[in-house]
């Protein structure tokens, strides 16, 4: 007797200039093959509007406003109580400090050639001072190790996650954020072993990103990671068009940690 067939794979899709033409006609192709693809990242420099309706009814896990006046207004809306990061280099992040964020998040321009450039964070450090810098770590695994990603997490650097990594680039920077690429946007729950290793690691506040789907994620992450780590939730937000955990819950969660004794 034959075995049955396993349902194809869907196919990640990241669109870029969601709500212009051509992103709205690729997004209609993935309504009519709804089981074929899964959208895990949107983008688009304008019709805010619009992307929040498509962010709703996609659930991506990454969502980019490529929108410097937008970006500028819910600063000074709320300053000194949001991080900024997209496109930060030397020479414009004390700009969007004075804009109102209370941190720059830098990814792929400390990164050259595959490899960290060290002067190039130095710069960055003279510039703003490591208490206002966020390093994004974002990393895929290859084998027993992971190994930081760059350019919207294609390219592999040859810089490893480690005790030592984190502790040698925790005296440049306040914090470290970082992705766990391969679970990004699959909804399957996060990378439990990731986390561990975090905890066990880092000796600044971390927070982690990737396949947190409801509640009890959160709790896993708190106890893996030592209360150590921070988790992000993305898409499975109910503020965000999820249904695996309700904001109120997630802020409940946070609130008792904050009571409680050691918390």
């Amino acid at each position: 007797m034959p075995l049955p067939a396993s349902p194809p794979q869907r196919r990640r899709l990241s669109i870029l200039g969601s709500t212009g033409s051509i992103g709205t006609q690729a997004l209609d192709v993935v309504r009519h093959h709804a089981g074929r693809f899964e959208v895990v990242a949107l983008a688009a420099r304008s019709n805010v509007a619009l992307l929040l309706e498509q962010v709703a009814e996609f659930r991506p896990a990454f969502v980019h406003v490529g929108n410097e006046t937008a970006a500028r207004e819910a600063l000074a809306a709320y300053p000194g109580g949001l991080q900024i990061g997209g496109g930060i280099h030397r020479d414009n992040a004390e700009d969007w400090l004075a804009a109102g964020a209370s941190h720059v998040i830098v990814t792929s321009w400390v990164f050259r050639d595959g490899r960290l450039d060290q002067d190039r964070l130095q710069a960055l450090v003279r510039a703003v001072g490591a208490s206002r810098l966020v390093l994004d770590l974002s990393c895929r695994r290859r084998g027993n190790q992971w190994f930081v990603v760059t350019d919207r997490w294609q390219k592999f650097t040859e810089l490893a996650l480690g005790a030592g990594t984190l502790h040698k680039l925790s005296e440049s920077c306040a914090e470290f954020l970082i992705h766990a690429v391969d679970v990004e946007g699959l909804g399957q729950g996060i990378d439990e072993e990731l986390v561990r290793q975090l905890g066990d690691w880092t000796p600044i506040p971390t927070t982690y990103a990737g396949g947190a789907t409801s509640l009890a994620d959160l709790e896993t992450v708190t106890r893996v990671g030592r209360g150590r780590i921070d988790l992000t939730i993305g898409s499975a937000l109910d503020i965000f068009g999820g249904t695996g955990v309700r904001y109120a819950d997630a802020v409940a969660f946070n609130r008792s940690r904050e009571r409680s004794p050691g918390g």
